[in-house]
């Protein structure tokens, strides 16, 4: 989009993340008129698991045939209690052929997944792009106006904030948070190895929290290694000899030995949570509504069905012809990613306090829960489909359902 003064859409979208980019291409694809306004995503070394509600809707909007080659299947997802405590849960192996899945997620590394999105992003009439950052909103009664970096004013019935944890957009709705920090820090690594993995993830559950192996394509993984902050800053600052020393060391040798490649994050745990998820002209999306642990894949597969929720409800709204950003579409937004949200923070928090308590009973209570979900076949089938598409939200996208 070339500069000019002012721009009018039906929808911004703020953030091109995989979040905001869904977003407006699920909108664009129905017709509506959207913009996106996010600089160039920076270059990212993360991978995502995408559950398999996730990949459907990606299937659905076209990307996944984009990118797909790149994914590797998470076939069996493998827990080993890994502390020396008295009390200690049993391994557990879900397999995904058990609830007729070929796979519980894929796993992509994210710059492949963003290009994907882009690709489709780039080839949709209604949708166009401004890149540049949003500085600041001002909400009227009846549009949003975002005012960009480089003097840029949009005006939109309807803007989609997925602007990350600091949202301009969500400040300028007025939108409050709550949440809480963990004392833990999530180091992200990929790695080479020296065996296969079999499309096996495996999840050590340490006192400091989960070392996770996730597979990619061919013989490399991905590695989520949760840890306390005084140990994240000795794995940052080991030598790449030892630190690949250290990676096979806490994975147990079962990928062989490994070659971290060039690369790392670091994360402080943190879980935030807007107070509503929409109002005064704005939804939230992705980061920007919600913050939670690397653990169980949950975090950008929310943001996903939050994209998917947000195209479904506005699409609805157009079609009768309606306000796409009037308060009962709003209100039904906030309404419908309550449940989903909220069931998956909980149970995120839950998995994480309980593995770093030493209060004997959570750990046996724990242990407990571990050796349930294993042995008793219909709870665990039950677990995991809700794993992989939760019943509280589960958006026509994410059923392969097309929105128009």
């Amino acid at each position: 989009m070339p500069p000019s003064e002012r721009f009018t859409a039906e929808v911004a979208v703020v953030g091109a993340g995989p979040a905001g980019l869904c977003a407006a291409i699920a909108l664009a694809s129905a017709g509506i008129e959207t913009v996106l306004i996010a600089r160039a995503s920076p270059a990212d070394n993360r991978t995502t698991a995408l559950l398999a509600s996730s990949v459907t809707a990606l299937d659905t909007l076209g990307v996944w045939p984009r990118c797909r080659d790149q994914a590797a299947p998470l076939e069996v997802l493998r827990l080993v209690d890994d502390t020396s405590r008295l009390l200690r849960a049993p391994e557990a192996c879900f397999q995904a052929a058990e609830i007729g899945l070929d796979a519980f997620a894929h796993n992509i590394e994210n710059r492949h997944l963003i290009a994907a999105l882009e690709q489709s992003a780039a080839e949709l009439p209604a949708l166009s792009r401004i890149y540049d950052d949003v500085r600041d909103a001002n909400i009227a009664a009846d549009h949003v106006s975002l005012h960009t970096r480089n003097g840029q004013t949009i005006d939109a019935a309807l803007a989609v904030g997925a602007d990350g944890g600091k949202s301009v957009c969500r400040a300028a709705a007025g939108i409050e948070t709550q949440g809480w920090s963990y004392p833990q820090t999530a180091l992200t690594f990929t790695v080479s190895h020296t065996r296969p993995h079999h499309n096996i993830s495996t999840e050590f559950h340490t006192p400091s929290g989960p070392f996770t192996t996730v597979p990619l394509p061919g013989q490399r993984s991905s590695i989520v290694c949760v840890v306390d902050p005084s140990d994240a800053a000795h794995l940052q600052n080991l030598r790449e000899d030892d630190l690949n020393a250290e990676i096979e060391r806490r994975s147990h040798s079962i990928l062989g030995k490994v070659l971290a490649e060039p690369g790392h994050g670091a994360f402080p745990l943190v879980a935030e949570t807007a107070r509503v998820f929409a109002a005064n002209r704005v939804m939230l999306a992705g980061e920007a509504a919600h913050r939670i642990p690397p653990i169980g894949a949950q975090g950008l597969n929310l943001g996903l069905r939050d994209a998917a929720t947000i195209s479904e409800l506005v699409i609805a709204a157009r079609c009768d012809g309606g306000d796409i950003g009037g308060d009962d579409v709003l209100a039904r937004y906030d309404t419908l990613r309550r449940a989903d949200v909220t069931s998956r923070t909980f149970a995120v928090d839950l998995l994480n306090r309980t593995l770093l308590s030493s209060f004997l009973p959570i750990q046996g209570a724990r242990g407990l829960g571990v050796y349930l979900m294993n042995s008793i076949g219909p709870l665990r089938r039950a677990v995991m489909r809700e794993g992989v598409a939760p019943a509280a939200s589960q958006p026509r996208l994410m059923r392969g359902e097309a929105l128009v």
